[in-house]
């Protein structure tokens, strides 16, 4: 179905539940960890078939139903990856009510304030959340409070009875078009405070529709997908989930040997993950026959990383990353071949290839300003292979933050075509096109470095001085005022603990590394760091805005 031409067509993502269901409906959809082995091991003793996935998910939506929680009703959801969390989301959606999700990892005073803003008025989560919620003054605009607990404690009724009262209901698929508001997803925050980005209907539908189609997924499939809200994909994509046993929202902390348990277990095709995530995988070192399919978002994965995974998977395998945001995905995909046919450009400063745009998508390049842009012209358009902000108009491209007007006038241009009006996102990034039309990343627009000299991109400087054998990454940063700006450069060693003389010997080889490249020339100014910090959601995204704060507060 194409969903921009379907606007008064019913329009939901738990659509394709019922069908599937009925097609194959002792499929397992979804397994989860449950009890662990005397070898510490997860049984993965908790299944869901497609049956029991869609029967128990309506009697769920009933339920709500009966609560009050119906079509449009906001409801923030605190329950961590399990089967509560999956029947939950999808009897939501089919009641055509708007799920709130944001980040558990994210600081108590932001994840407050992100509930502040979107005013739920309804409140699903674990015993703990409830706790919070009392405690700390979390959603007090929620007028019905649900608990995935075995009691009733701080809220008027547990899940579970609340779906023992919608046992029976039949359907419960609400006819939502592709215009109604699906869910509120707060970002990570990584680089500024979370946003409520608003998917509606048409968003998620065209996302699986674009994604099946970029990577060619066929039903009958099994993924481990490690960040949980991509598990919510594959009923969608008629795959089934194995729902890995870790911390997700601590994927550089992962168990790789739960995962391979996982993958050989259940023959794992199919996986995806964060950058940091994949280094655990391609660290351990261990063969991964069974996937053919591998998918890293979050962040650019590093070189390494990518030649270690290529080298453990079967050689027919793909490895995938693609690329985009909360507010935008897919925006453009490459393989890991292709990736790594371009690497020794990247080492040189040329920034990071992302591929070609995935079909639909329009991926033009403006200049850089950091200012609103109200309406579309096409002279906001910089030359090709001009380095300036990655803008897409597409069917994922969401057009609103949620009580943050401000933050859309800033992210949102409004164009004008044949067809009416589109919404053009600007991605908040800088790259450019190449002559073969592929889009290569240089960075946030946030974290360039406005020198007297130019500009300087992180992703065309990092990926130089990364090529030191001692260095796991780096991070450019810039102190004073723009325009006027000097770098320095954060360094972590894989090795941190080292004496004062092979410090200095490793700075005096970073001098010499960015003296051969005329943009790397001018960075004179070397700071080593024990670890950086990282985003809450990949663990892969670096915190340049703390280490500027901290180069401040050294005098930097």
């Amino acid at each position: 179905m194409n969903v921009a031409a379907a606007t008064d067509a019913v329009c939901n993502i738990a659509a394709s539940l019922p069908r599937l269901a009925a097609q194959s409906p002792q499929r397992v959809a979804m397994r989860c960890p449950g009890t662990r082995g005397p070898d510490g091991l997860a049984r993965y003793d908790v299944e869901l078939t497609y049956a029991e996935l869609d029967r128990r998910s309506d009697a769920i939506a009933a339920g709500l139903g009966r609560r009050g929680i119906v079509r449009g009703t906001r409801t923030a959801v605190m329950v961590r990856p399990s089967p509560e969390f999956f029947l939950l989301m999808f009897a939501l959606f089919k009641a055509g009510a708007v799920p709130v999700l944001i980040d558990p990892g994210i600081d108590r005073r932001a994840l407050r304030q992100c509930l502040d803003e979107a005013a739920p008025e309804a409140f699903i989560g674990i015993p703990l959340a409830h706790v919070a919620r009392v405690v700390l003054g979390w959603a007090k605009s929620a007028r019905i409070r649900i608990t995935t607990g075995r009691r009733a404690l701080l809220a008027d009724d547990t899940l579970a009875r609340v779906e023992r009262a919608g046992e029976g209901a039949g359907s419960q698929l609400a006819d939502t078009r592709a215009e109604e508001v699906a869910a509120i997803v707060f970002t990570s925050g990584s680089t500024g405070v979370p946003k409520g980005v608003v998917f509606r209907h048409r968003h998620f539908v065209a996302q699986i529709e674009m994604m099946g189609e970029a990577f060619g997924i066929a039903p009958g499939g099994v993924d481990l997908p490690t960040f949980p809200p991509f598990a919510l994909f594959d009923p969608a994509l008629g795959l089934t989930s194995v729902i890995p046993d870790m911390d997700p929202t601590r994927p550089a902390q992962a168990d790789p040997r739960k995962l391979h348990d996982a993958l050989r277990r259940f023959g794992c095709d199919q996986l995806f993950g964060s950058p940091a995530l994949m280094k655990v995988l391609a660290d351990h070192g261990q063969p991964l026959p069974t996937l053919r399919r591998v998918t890293s978002a979050g962040a650019p994965v590093p070189p390494d990383t990518v030649a270690k995974l290529r080298e453990l998977m079967h050689e027919d395998a793909q490895f995938w990353t693609p690329y985009g945001a909360t507010e935008c995905l897919p925006v453009a995909v490459i393989e890991g071949r292709e990736l790594q046919s371009t690497r020794a450009a990247t080492e040189a400063g040329a920034g990071t290839c992302v591929g070609r745009a995935v079909a639909r998508n329009d991926v033009r390049i403006i200049r850089v300003d950091d200012a609103a842009i109200e309406h579309w012209s096409d002279e906001l358009l910089v030359a090709a292979g001009t380095v300036g902000e990655i803008t897409v108009a597409g069917p994922t491209a969401t057009d609103a933050y949620f009580n943050r007007d401000h933050m859309t006038r800033l992210a949102k241009i409004r164009e004008t075509t044949g067809e009416g009006g589109r919404i053009v996102h600007r991605m908040g990034d800088v790259g450019y096109l190449d002559e073969h039309g592929r889009l290569w990343f240089c960075g946030r627009k946030s974290h360039r470095v406005e020198t007297a000299t130019g500009p300087l991109y992180t992703e065309q400087v990092e990926p130089v001085f990364n090529t030191h054998p001692k260095v796991r990454r780096s991070a450019l940063v810039g102190t004073g005022e723009k325009g006027a700006q000097r770098p320095l450069l954060w360094v972590e060693l894989h090795q941190p603990r080292i004496g004062n003389r092979e410090r200095e010997r490793i700075l005096d080889e970073l001098r010499e590394i960015g003296a051969a490249h005329a943009h790397t020339a001018g960075i004179e100014r070397f700071r080593f760091h024990p670890g950086f910090p990282v985003d809450i959601r990949h663990n892969a995204k670096i915190g340049r805005e703390k280490l500027t704060l901290q180069a401040r507060a050294i005098g930097d």
